[in-house]
């Protein structure tokens, strides 16, 4: 439970509303467990031979979720201290000793994943979420699974999906423009069930550095698939080629997440930020790149991040591939006289909410003028960011951008459903309070 004093910068009010006093922050935080690393994790543990050690588990909504679906599937799990042991080999082809509803939670990565193992299976499973996950687009499925020999019924191209295999893995061609989490699906499913070679031909894929995420994890298993370019991905039937009987994975630490603390201390004091590699494929790696752009003050090395707050000026960077990236960036513009211009518009259409909309509306109750032309994003910053009442829309991320922007604000924010966060990072305010330094801006 978070402390309810005067003294602290963040006072919960109830379960739904949360309140961010003007603060300066220094600290050190670990970094959280990536959802991304973890879903993975556990999709390829579940269609693994043997036994996997998972090291570092996230706790978030959709990493529960996830282990939901693989534990439904087949999969057997023991929790163990600070790791997961999970035993698969369950899941063959044709031989799912489950028919019934899989729940995906509101995780946009497990329905578009999962739905491509399940439909392995040849008895009938129902694909389903909850809140806003209800409400985006699977129609990928409608246009793609009947070429697989799978029987598929969607909700006019929403959820729940209806679905019967098993799958037959053939050569096909992909549209990769809405989402590369549909690929991500296919890619485990061919290369659980592809007896001969076979190849994935994608057009316009975006979000490439997630694909690379896919391929590293599924190398870690022992599957090894050709990447022609992010344009063609060859199979061969040699499947799993690992002759480990016991695979241990260690999840990384998630960019996505740290980029929240990170802009945090490019305005509000110092963070430091420990447990991320360096070398890591996730996309929002990119985040150490706009900090660099904006004059924000960085130490880096392999044990920990330091970002420090600097007078930032404004930027201009593509997050096409890394969209998840907008929510903290719009807060960091806020923060930087001039105007910043962010492209990838189209690609936030389809989240928790219609990002673009949400963080104009809600950013627009602090004072930050937000608009957007075709594919890019102007943030006019460098004003005064009032105190206010926000809504994070069910949208975590809309949820942290506005905590973070709070920090300097000129009097107290209330994020309303501040509950959103637990979806990828539970310990988020906790995280946040531990930052505090000082308890009201003078």
């Amino acid at each position: 439970m978070l402390c309810v004093c005067n003294r602290c910068s963040i006072i919960p009010l109830n379960i739904m509303v949360v309140k961010i006093n003007p603060s300066a922050i220094s600290g050190t935080i670990q970094a959280p467990a990536s959802k991304s690393s973890m879903q993975r994790a556990c999709a390829a543990a579940l269609l693994y031979k043997g036994e996997t050690v998972i090291r570092n588990p996230g706790n978030s909504k959709d990493d529960l979720a996830a282990l939901d679906i693989i534990q439904k599937l087949g999969a057997t799990i023991i929790p163990k201290q600070d790791e997961l042991l999970i035993q698969g080999n369950a899941l063959q082809k044709g031989e799912i000793d489950f028919s019934g509803t899989i729940n995906c939670g509101e995780s946009g990565l497990s329905v578009r994943m999962f739905t491509s193992i399940a439909a392995i299976s040849s008895r009938e499973i129902i694909i389903t979420g909850n809140g806003s996950l209800l409400q985006r687009p699977v129609k990928f499925f409608d246009e793609i699974f009947p070429a697989l020999k799978i029987s598929i019924q969607s909700t006019g191209g929403l959820l729940p999906l209806k679905i019967k295999g098993p799958l037959i893995p053939v050569d096909i061609t992909i549209d990769g423009s809405l989402s590369s989490q549909f690929l991500t699906g296919l890619l485990f499913a061919y290369a659980h069930t592809c007896t001969s070679p076979v190849t994935i031909t994608v057009n316009d894929l975006k979000s490439k550095p997630y694909i690379d995420l896919t391929l590293q994890v599924m190398k870690h298993f022992g599957w090894n698939i050709e990447n022609k370019n992010y344009h063609e991905f060859v199979f061969q039937p040699a499947g799993n080629t690992t002759k480990e009987k016991v695979i241990v994975y260690n999840v990384e630490g998630d960019w996505s997440n740290a980029a929240f603390l990170f802009v945090a201390g490019a305005i509000g004091g110092e963070v430091k930020v420990k447990g991320l590699d360096l070398n890591s494929s996730q996309g929002d790696k990119a985040i150490l790149k706009v900090l660099e752009m904006a004059g924000s003050k960085m130490e880096i090395d392999e044990k920990e991040i330091a970002v420090a707050n600097n007078r930032v000026q404004p930027f201009e960077f593509d997050a096409t591939d890394c969209p998840d990236l907008f929510p903290p960036l719009v807060a960091l513009a806020a923060y930087c006289k001039g105007i910043t211009k962010i492209k990838g518009v189209g690609r936030l259409t389809h989240k928790e909410s219609n990002r673009a909309v949400t963080l104009q509306n809600e950013f627009g109750k602090m004072g930050v003028t937000i608009s957007w032309k075709d594919d890019v994003m102007f943030i006019e910053g460098g004003g005064v960011i009032k105190g206010t009442v926000v809504h994070s829309n069910n949208d975590h991320r809309i949820a942290m951008a506005c905590a973070i922007a709070a920090l300097q604000a000129n009097g107290p924010v209330e994020i309303q459903h501040a509950e959103a966060i637990e979806k990828s990072y539970p310990d988020f305010y906790k995280h946040l309070t531990l930052l505090q330094q000082r308890p009201q801006k003078t």
